[in-house]
């Protein structure tokens, strides 16, 4: 689509532009895909000739969303739309992080890769298989791949261990690196950086398939700094990590790192997810190390989520919450012709049964969500602890029992555990030193809809709560991230910016119900949810939602 042909003008507009300043009622100019004017006289005139006009009717007009917490990598390879996220206001996602990204990559390491996003984010084989078609090895290769026909904009990250990887080989997952590999590291990122990337990704918590610890927890605190510096010399960059989330000394420190880093490279790091448990008072210490080191001029922020971090398990589908359990590991892994009659052996169910203590809170807030059999409607909404009690039963074995009944098709929800009471959310979710991010969108696919956060924050922390102002909100959700995470040109209803727009009524925006759907290649399901109250959805001046559907319009961009 031509950018000449990308030229609308917006009348009637309740226009809340990014910036965090009051709302005032007007219109927008935009040509070739930019915006060109905005204000309260704008469109009180004739228009050029080929320009569409829309009329907002009162409705508000925003800078289009950014979703910065993304593993949309593999998704984007068959659906340039990031679906869902798209049609929830989401004009620009980050992808990339937690140390996982599709490039660069040799012939040799696809499949650990592959397995990677598979143990991590849950992204299955067979769907790499059928949809990644692995056209690339470098990483502006990838870009390039990815790049036709976007119909939403994409900024991308290195992930640390695909880097380490592609120059270590094997060792990368056995050791340090030498100082002549950080070099090579430092040269490969650093092209990466000037081929589009927008930064590096690492994790100190994840595990391989093989339950092996993947390659950037290998990675020193100099050999970060050395990438961070290629990066700072390239011209951009920032680092994002995910720590030793259920450890909270462990936290602590990863991010007390990060602190170092940042200030040993002058750039943004980002530790993502903190949220609230309130087992722990790790949130609010966390909270409280971010302002010590921002005192001392690091530049370290937190993500967090403004949802109930709700969990979907279907012994069907994988399950990270199952994982650290090895008998349950076991079954879970294995096909899914094989995993009910695995999980039915008697034999196998001590061993289930007795790791499954390790769960403990969890059960506290496990339901049985929706079953697939009438017989069992009445058990929907109930704690599988309190069913397993009625039937004298261990909560492991009315679980299983329930669900091997309905051929592992039963859904259970973590409901309620993490991310769950108003009060401390409000703090996160608010504090200067916190990004609304950490959505997992693209990934865990069949555990959880991560797209849908935008519309959920103005669904219920403005219009429900009245946590924040309308101005307040959507300045965390546009300019304040483009700022922040280096996406130029893009955050704000003011001339030269990227036209990227989204209109909505503020008295119905919502996210719709968590679907179960199977429409991943590789014969793969997810869950999705879409948006009420989205009328319209602009990408780089193109309409790219609208009425409830997606148009033909592709205008998306590498940012």
């Amino acid at each position: 689509m031509e950018k000449s042909e990308r030229s609308l003008l917006i009348r009637n507009a309740r226009i809340v532009d990014g910036t965090g300043a009051p709302a005032f009622t007007g219109g927008i100019a935009v040509r070739d895909g930019k915006i060109a004017a905005a204000g309260a006289d704008v469109g009180a005139t004739s228009v050029p000739a080929g320009t569409r006009e829309i009329d907002a009717g009162g409705q508000v007009v925003a800078p289009g969303f950014i979703d910065v917490h993304t593993h949309f990598d593999p998704q984007i390879c068959w659906d340039r739309l990031a679906t869902p996220s798209l049609e929830h206001g989401v004009t620009t996602v980050l992808m990339g992080n937690c140390s996982l990204s599709l490039a660069p990559v040799r012939k040799s390491d696809r499949r650990a890769l592959a397995g990677m996003f598979k143990q991590i984010e849950d992204i299955p084989l067979d769907t790499f298989a059928a949809g990644v078609p692995w056209e690339w090895e470098s990483y502006g290769e990838y870009l390039d791949f990815i790049r036709p026909h976007l119909g939403i904009n994409v900024a991308g990250l290195v992930g640390h261990s695909a880097l380490r990887h592609y120059v270590m080989g094997p060792a990368a997952q056995e050791r340090a690196a030498t100082e002549d590999e950080v070099a090579a590291m430092s040269k490969v990122l650093a092209d990466a950086i000037r081929a589009g990337a927008a930064g590096l990704s690492t994790s100190y918590v994840d595990i391989d398939e093989d339950m092996r610890p993947v390659a950037s927890r290998l990675a020193t605190k100099d050999e970060i700094i050395a990438l961070g510096r290629a990066m700072a010399a390239a011209g951009r960059g920032l680092i994002q990590t995910v720590p030793i989330f259920f450890l909270p000394q462990a936290q602590l420190q990863n991010m007390r790192d990060m602190a170092d880093i940042s200030r040993a490279t002058g750039l943004m790091c980002s530790v993502a997810p903190i949220v609230h448990n309130a087992t722990t008072t790790l949130w609010s210490d966390s909270l409280a190390l971010l302002e010590e080191e921002a005192a001392r001029g690091a530049k370290l922020f937190g993500q967090s989520m403004p949802r109930t971090f709700d969990v979907n398990i279907r012994l069907s589908e994988a399950s990270f919450i199952l994982f650290a359990l090895p008998a349950w590991n076991a079954i879970m892994r294995l096909p899914l012709s094989e995993r009910l009659a695995a999980f039915a052996d008697p034999a196998r169910r001590e061993d289930l049964r007795n790791q499954a203590v390790f769960l403990g809170p969890v059960w506290d807030h496990l339901i049985v969500q929706q079953v697939r059999d009438a017989e069992h409607r009445a058990l929907e909404g109930r704690l599988v602890k309190d069913v397993a009690a009625q039937q004298g039963v261990a909560p492991a074995d009315a679980l299983i029992d329930l669900a091997c009944s309905e051929g592992l098709e039963t859904e259970f929800c973590l409901k309620g555990m993490i991310q769950a009471e108003t009060g401390p959310v409000t703090k996160l979710l608010s504090h200067p030193l916190v990004h609304i991010g950490a959505s997992d969108a693209g990934a865990h696919i069949a555990q959880f809809c991560g797209a849908g956060d935008t519309s959920y924050l103005l669904a219920r922390w403005v219009r429900e709560l009245g946590a924040f102002t309308l101005e307040q909100a959507i300045h965390r959700l546009t300019g304040e991230l483009a700022d922040a995470f280096g996406i130029r040109g893009r955050g704000r209803i003011v001339p030269s910016q990227a036209a990227d727009l989204v209109l909505f009524d503020p008295a119905t925006i919502d996210r719709g119900s968590e679907d179960f759907v199977g429409d991943v290649p590789g014969n793969a399901n997810r869950y999705v949810r879409h948006a009420t109250g989205i009328g319209t959805v602009v990408v780089n001046g193109a309409v790219v939602w609208e009425n409830g559907a997606y148009t033909s319009a592709r205008a998306g961009e590498i940012v």
